[in-house]
């Protein structure tokens, strides 16, 4: 059976080192403090602390448990559960290979941005340094006009590494990845967060990002903003968690772990905050302007931003260059690393290949359209779309389905309480089904709603209608096609395991049923 080969942590801390290395990514450091500020300042800080506890940290433990339980990747998995949910699990794995494929050419920006610092190459206009010189962007998107080597030899070395750590296995490749990269990162934000707030204006800088706006708290859209932002950021809603908890022990604390790595998460999210921002407001008092003129979200805060400030500071810019393009090398490597892993643990118990097999087929051709697609002069157009498609109608509304499909289809969550109550030192009361049962779906679904409904209005960036269809409507529907083809596909051996879960269950029931009598 899958229990009895599967691979296996070598300790807590490693599995938790790894949850919070796929946690803290690219967005922590340039999303998060522009959400805040954007949404209330202070202010943001309660909604965002309420939609932790009722939305990310409740499905945190159901997809830990969910991969505790049946311990096999997530299309496995959710077959085990019932058969139609199979296709839930494979569109997830189609999401993780578009998200890889772009998010590998971020790292590898970062890459050769922490050389750049030195010497600061960016020179005197960061913008068109980042774009005319260093992508080497097209006027307009359209079809693959050429390719750029200064990216693609950079994009080249990030997938060597990722297959390298992945071939090595989840406990002597992932696990001690991740307890080398983690404490590395923290290590280096501390530093640049610290030489930040000695820098001019940095007072004005965290006056801008803290001070609240009591009056966004009855704004509908901030705590909208809350809940999509631990939505995106605990790396929930596209099997991630699954497949990590699925190499747990037997033995494990899943609510605690949950607990742990979440607000690890926020933690540094709010480290990054303060870091970026004192940063922000030495920039503004530089230039002699507010706040508000320089701040920038996305890749433009990292790109061209930062690298405005770096230029600024009178001295030690090479080593806050360094410092903040080698964080964000780090932090996107192990998000890149459990994003692939997710592929290959399916590919794994669906082919039965073996961990290096699995790596070089599953990795090979993820890298290779990484390669084909992102070091060309149309490689930010397609990022863009495929980014803003995949996470807007694949990862949230992934995870709208999930919980539909589990929590009121099927009715499962009081079966994962008992599991996660019988593994672990916190238990889970009433609460945890009312937040996944109720308030999760329902601001999912307003979400869902609300983006569809200026989706639908308006082009995306004002992007051509043939481009929106290849890039980005036709990347998120074929998302959802590959899982419904995938889960229609016949696996002798899956059926196998449900007919084994289901008499096991029988056999639980049965003995509950004794107990209460």
């Amino acid at each position: 059976m899958v229990q009895q080969t599967r691979e296996q942590w070598g300790t807590r801390a490693g599995f938790l080192m790894a949850a919070i290395g796929s946690a803290v990514g690219l967005g922590n450091i340039w999303r998060f403090p522009y959400v805040a500020y954007d949404n209330g300042g202070g202010a943001f800080l309660l909604p965002y602390l309420i939609a932790l506890l009722s939305a990310g940290i409740p499905l945190l433990i159901l997809e830990y448990t969910i991969g505790h339980r049946y311990r096999s990747s997530a299309p496995l998995s959710y077959r085990r559960v019932k058969r139609p949910a199979e296709a839930i699990g494979w569109w997830q794995v189609a999401i993780c290979f578009v998200i890889a494929v772009y998010y590998a050419v971020i790292v590898a920006w970062a890459v050769r941005y922490t050389w750049f610092s030195v010497g600061r190459q960016w020179g005197d206009d960061p913008d068109g340094f980042f774009n005319a010189e260093f992508l080497q962007v097209a006027e307009e998107p359209g079809m693959i006009s050429g390719y750029v080597s200064g990216v693609a030899w950079p994009l080249i070395g990030v997938w060597v590494v990722v297959l390298l750590v992945l071939g090595l296995g989840v406990r002597n490749g992932i696990e001690k990845a991740t307890k080398v990269f983690i404490p590395v990162l923290v290590v280096l934000f501390l530093v640049m967060v610290v030489q930040a707030l000695t820098l001019d204006g940095a007072v004005e800088g965290l006056n801008a990002l803290f001070t609240p706006d009591w009056s966004a708290m009855l704004d509908g859209g901030v705590w909208i903003a809350a809940y999509g932002q631990i939505f995106f950021s605990l790396s929930i809603g596209f099997a991630i968690m699954v497949t990590y908890a699925s190499y747990l022990r037997r033995k494990a604390d899943l609510t605690g772990t949950a607990i742990t790595a979440a607000f690890a998460n926020s933690s540094f999210e709010l480290l990054a905050g303060i870091g970026v921002f004192a940063a922000l407001g030495f920039m503004a008092t530089t230039a002699g302007t507010s706040v508000d003129t320089v701040v920038a979200d996305g890749i433009g805060l990292a790109f061209v931003a930062f690298p405005q400030i770096i230029s600024s500071l009178p001295v030690g810019g090479t080593l806050f260059g360094v410092l903040f393009f080698l964080s964000l090398t780090i932090a996107g490597l192990t998000s890149l690393i459990s994003i692939v892993q997710v592929i290959v643990s399916a590919v794994q118990d669906r082919a039965r290949l073996g961990r290096v097999q699995s790596v070089a087929l599953v990795g090979g051709a993820t890298a290779l359209a990484s390669i084909l697609l992102f070091p060309t002069h149309e490689g930010l157009y397609i990022l863009d779309a495929f980014d803003h498609f995949i996470n807007q109608y694949g990862i949230a509304l992934a995870g709208l389905v999930l919980i539909i499909v589990f929590g009121w289809v099927l009715r499962r969550l009081p079966y994962f309480q008992r599991h996660a109550n019988e593994v672990s030192l916190v238990r889970l009361g009433t609460w945890w089904r009312v937040a996944l049962g109720v308030i999760t779906p329902l601001l999912l679904g307003f979400m869902m709603f609300d983006s569809l409904r200026v989706e639908l209005t308006q082009n995306y960036e004002g992007y051509p209608d043939t481009f929106l269809l290849l890039t980005g409507w036709g990347v998120a529907l074929g998302a959802i096609a590959f899982g419904i083809v995938m889960a229609l596909l016949p696996w002798k051996r899956a059926d196998r395991i449900a007919e084994y879960d289901a008499r096991e269950e029988s056999g639980e029931n049965e003995q509950d049923a004794e107990e209460r009598r």
